[in-house]
């Protein structure tokens, strides 16, 4: 199945119209400003899912696309630079799931190193149950999975800052309604903080339109007195004509038994909070994967556990400068073929839940090595999964 992509305008190098036509609707996006080009930045496809038709496909998130781990960081970086050295401090990292857990945890650790700053911490959301204590709930609501956990940082100094943050940066790959950074908002200031003065929105795409996100966040955070900005690598607006059969469109199971996982995951990769910006890097500095010239190898995270593997790929890259390598993370996210998406492997979750998951664009034949890294026991991953690729499992 073919989409239509087609430019409607090009104002200038900033500006550009599109309109893609797609099986479940037409969507229209209009850029105001961007750093990079569309076409570098996203592509688009169709979602499997009644409330929203449409996805945009970032090309350096690396998770729906395989990519290069350069161009991840060159994101990560040039993201950082944007937020102010100056918030009020202690400030506090989000990472959204499970999209943004690695752009999260890698712009935290640029802007960490870039500052020094003593003040800081990250934590990423994640839909799954721990016995850890909850700092909150909210709700993406336009989610294929809406439900949210924010867990308390297990060290004491990050439970402290976290407890006392006065700033706090929220990162997602895109934001096209804002709803979810409002949801989390609101619920940090009434569960968590109260004294917050700043909020920073991060993202890859912003499609809020430049003038309603500010008139929206005046309106939402004036009484408050909390000051917000938004940072992003393209600014724009859209709008979606969806199509009347869109609503009879079936949403495959995306919610979690409700049962605890502490069994699976044995260490805090960020859902319990990190401070030390080195510390996974220290764990990947143990890995010398070697690679033949010419040699393709794809590294593979697993659903929201996606930054320690793309700072195993980083390295691998490093090392290997005749080789090509790619990284990449499994989903939930139930997207149709087409677009963006030139392919799809589906299999069981990692998580004892019976949920489908998903490898989009990613196949065997596109690469000689495939690593699976997994923070789950190597018998968790679907051997449907593992047959389909060739792969080795890596467990961390």
């Amino acid at each position: 199945m073919k989409y239509k992509h087609q430019p409607v305008s090009a104002l200038n190098r900033s500006t550009e119209s599109r309109r893609i036509e797609l099986p479940t609707g037409v969507l229209t996006v209009d850029v105001e400003d961007s750093d990079l080009s569309l076409d570098q930045l996203c592509d688009f496809a169709a979602r499997r899912n009644p409330k929203r038709g449409f996805l945009f496909v970032s090309k350096v998130l690396g998770k729906h696309i395989p990519i290069s781990p350069r161009i991840m960081r060159d994101c990560y970086q040039r993201l950082a630079r944007k937020i102010p050295s100056d918030l009020p401090g202690p400030v506090v990292f989000i990472g959204m799931a499970e999209t943004a857990t690695a752009l999260g945890h890698g712009v935290y650790e640029e802007y960490a190193m870039r500052t020094s700053r003593q003040d800081l911490v990250f934590v990423h959301t994640t839909r799954y149950e721990l016995e850890n204590e909850k700092a909150l709930n909210f709700a993406e609501e336009h989610s294929h999975a809406t439900d949210h956990f924010l867990y308390l940082p297990e060290e004491a100094e990050a439970r402290r800052l976290f407890q006392n943050a006065r700033s706090l940066v929220l990162l997602d790959d895109e934001a096209s309604t804002g709803k979810t950074f409002i949801n989390l908002t609101k619920a940090f200031c009434a569960q968590v903080a109260n004294q917050l003065e700043q909020l920073v929105t991060v993202v890859i795409t912003d499609w809020r339109g430049q003038k309603l996100v500010q008139e929206r966040h005046d309106s939402l955070y004036a009484d408050e007195g909390i000051t917000t900005s938004s940072v992003a690598l393209l600014t724009g607006r859209y709008s979606f004509d969806a199509d009347p059969e869109l609503k009879n469109v079936v949403l495959p199971k995306a919610s979690g038994n409700g049962a605890l996982k502490d069994h699976l995951f044995q260490t805090n990769f960020g859902r319990l909070g990190l401070r030390d910006p080195g510390a996974l890097h220290r764990i990947v500095q143990l890995c010398n994967i070697q690679l033949a010239p010419g040699e393709r190898c794809l590294v593979l995270g697993v659903g929201e556990f996606s930054y320690l593997p793309f700072l195993l790929a980083e390295r691998i890259e490093r090392y290997n400068p005749h080789a090509t390598v790619a990284v990449q993370s499994t989903t939930r996210s139930p997207i149709m073929l087409g677009g963006a998406i030139t392919k799809t492997l589906s299999f069981l979750d990692h998580c004892e839940e019976e949920i489908d998951n998903f490898l989009h664009n990613g196949a065997k034949d596109d690469f000689d090595r495939v690593l699976i890294c997994t923070e789950t026991p190597a018998t968790s991953i679907d051997e449907a999964l593992v047959r389909a690729l060739g792969a080795q499992i890596l467990t961390f």
